[in-house]
């Protein structure tokens, strides 16, 4: 994730649970710093791994056992980028059926490209391994859940 995406996260909630996190941003250092100063007696395994971009976060991925996926959460630049590489496969997409004022957007209209095409439902629940709902409603908005793969 970048790191304006780790800033959105409410603290309470940060680091993301049952998943090792990756936050890229162009000052490693200043950021690095922040985390000793936003939980000081936090342990090193639940600080994230700091990147300078995508390509330096797969890089520190690359090598450890305990990375089975990597999954790309946001924002914009990061999608931008992680979209033009070889290594992306899949993008699992949540369309959310309710308009909300926002300022980050998916940079790739993934049914209208060339590169991507959608699978069915049955194919994404069998790469998630488990079976997902098409479509749900929660509070009174609706959330479609599509699966893409690279061609």
């Amino acid at each position: 994730m970048g790191r304006k995406t780790w800033d959105s996260i409410p603290p309470k909630h940060r680091p993301l649970k049952d998943r090792l996190n990756v936050v890229i941003t162009r000052d490693t250092a200043a950021f690095s710093q922040s985390l000793g100063r936003e939980s000081p007696s936090a342990n090193a395994v639940e600080q994230p791994i700091v990147a300078s971009g995508v390509l330096d976060a797969l890089s520190q991925l690359e090598t450890r056992e305990d990375v089975d996926r990597v999954f790309v959460i946001g924002g914009a630049s990061i999608y931008a980028t992680a979209l033009e590489l070889p290594q992306t496969k899949r993008v699992l997409l949540t369309k959310i059926a309710q308009e909300y004022e926002c300022d980050t957007y998916f940079p790739v209209n993934l049914e209208e490209s060339e590169v991507w095409k959608r699978v069915g439902g049955k194919e994404m629940g069998e790469w998630i391994g488990e079976e997902v709902a098409e479509q749900v409603e929660e509070k009174g908005v609706r959330f479609e859940f599509y699966m893409f793969e690279r061609e």
